[in-house]
């Protein structure tokens, strides 16, 4: 074989080998199959999953506040943006006791959450982050035509490792798990995909990287058997939570049904309250909500999320659908009647009453001094007692009775009250709702702010109906 032969020979050899130089030459017009549709959809969902991080105290040293210190228990848990203005569901279990709630985005950026109401019984919870940008909120999809076999994934943060995703399937669409002697489950997903400590409130997608459910569970000492809430009745949940009478003491008056089959997804009016905003504003049984402040409509959470916020008296743009007609309206919000408002959740006053003003109205108003032993003052609007501290306002102890249920859990003037039960204290008004509405709250929990530290405790003691 002469010499000449040999180099050609060789040359093809690697030709074949390495592929002709010109592909080399031309890097850009290589295509990649690694970055898939499902990965892009994992990509997506993840910039709407956030991770928790919870700061709880020992509950056998929940009583007595004598030296304002404790052990405290780090937690974690995940969450899910449901709106871009920073409300994020996560499961009750995650925040339930939590002193801090620190939210961390995809992005590392965190902030401290407040939690805005919960449903203990169906393990849900609605916290909110005040974010500078808006976020994205998490794809939608339905429980309504899961299959089994069909690929999910599993996003969150367990055991702390935060930005996590496990792929598995569908083992089961519709399992009752008991995990406590107080806590059961119904109609859960069952999935394969890894979900451990930490996964709890987050993310099960489907491959078209919609929401399908809410991790929430796990079978101790098995493998690979996970549980989820489907994400529909999560949404019924949900929207009771952020519902605009419980939220801002506005009513529009729609009595609704959310219809989902598969792709088919709409919000149906049932009926119309006799003279609502809704009736005013011309809407009628049979219509199908389509969009309501620019955002797009296909469920009742949709719509109480679109109404949020929402100054008395605006007029906000509602689409409907009318017998195949597309009919523009406006409804006005407005005030519940005062028969159905609940004071527990009203919203800040725009200026703070006079301290000497508010503690003669607490003067007048026994029902906290005789069941609790404590006269309060709003805290005014600046006071640097609640700053760094996730709450829009509270209430300032200026005198506790001896012998008192607040004096035999350590209480004394200058502590905040921030907290009862499960309502924020902001007004006399606050605490004078949870102490006639809830007279069977046996004990009653309590948080207060003491030297820039959140304490709390329970007042052992049987209210009674007034």
């Amino acid at each position: 074989m002469t010499n000449w032969f040999r180099h050609a020979w060789m040359c093809l050899l690697l030709t074949c080998l390495l592929g002709s130089p010109a592909l080399f030459a031309d890097e850009a017009s290589f295509v990649s199959n690694r970055r898939s549709p499902f990965v892009q959809h994992v990509e997506r969902a993840s910039e709407s999953t956030v991770n928790i991080h919870t700061e709880k105290r020992q509950k056998s040293l929940d009583v007595v506040f004598s030296t304002g210190q404790g052990q405290k228990i780090n937690g974690m848990g995940t969450g899910i943006v449901i709106d871009e203005r920073g409300y994020i569901v996560t499961n009750f279990h995650v925040v339930e006791d939590a002193e801090v709630l620190k939210v961390t985005l995809s992005d590392g950026s965190f902030y401290y959450a407040k939690v805005i109401d919960t449903d203990p019984a169906e393990d849900l919870a609605i916290i909110k982050i005040d974010s500078p940008r808006k976020l994205k909120v998490m794809p939608m999809g339905t429980s309504s035509d899961l299959f089994l076999g069909e690929d999910v994934v599993a996003i969150g943060n367990p055991f702390g490792y935060e930005n996590s995703i496990s792929r598995g399937v569908i083992s089961n669409r519709s399992r009752d798990v008991d995990v406590t002697d107080h806590q059961s489950y119904r109609n859960l997903i069952q999935t394969d995909a890894a979900i451990n400590p930490g996964n709890s409130g987050g993310p099960l997608i489907n491959a078209d990287g919609e929401l399908i459910g809410i991790n929430v569970a796990i079978r101790a000492k098995a493998q690979r058997i996970g549980f989820a809430i489907q994400v529909d009745d999560a949404r019924r949940i949900i929207a009771n939570l952020l519902s605009i009478e419980r939220r801002d003491q506005h009513h529009h008056g729609l009595v609704l049904r959310d219809e989902k089959n598969g792709r088919n997804r709409r919000l149906i009016v049932q009926a119309v309250v006799p003279g609502s905003p809704s009736e005013e504003a011309g809407i009628e049984p049979g219509d199908v909500v389509v969009k309501a402040n620019d955002v797009n409509i296909v469920d009742r959470v949709d719509l109480e999320r679109s109404l949020l916020g929402q100054r008395t008296g605006a007029k906000v743009p509602v689409l409907v659908n009318r017998d195949g007609k597309e009919v523009s309206v406006n409804l006005e919000m407005t005030l519940l009647p005062p028969s159905r408002r609940s004071p527990g959740h009203q919203r800040l006053p725009s200026l703070a009453a006079p301290v000497a003003q508010v503690a003669e109205q607490s003067t007048s108003n026994d029902l906290c001094w005789k069941s609790l032993g404590l006269k309060l003052v709003p805290v005014e609007r600046g006071d640097a007692s609640l700053n760094g501290q996730p709450y829009r306002g509270g209430m300032r102890v200026v005198d506790v009775l001896g012998e008192s249920p607040a004096a035999r859990n350590g209480l004394k003037n200058g502590d905040v009250l921030v907290g009862l039960h499960v309502y924020e204290t902001v007004t006399q008004e606050n605490v004078d709702y949870v102490l006639t509405q809830s007279p069977s709250i046996a004990p009653l929990k309590f948080y207060i702010v003491r030297g820039g530290e959140t304490l709390f405790g329970s007042f052992e003691t049987q209210l009674s109906s007034r």
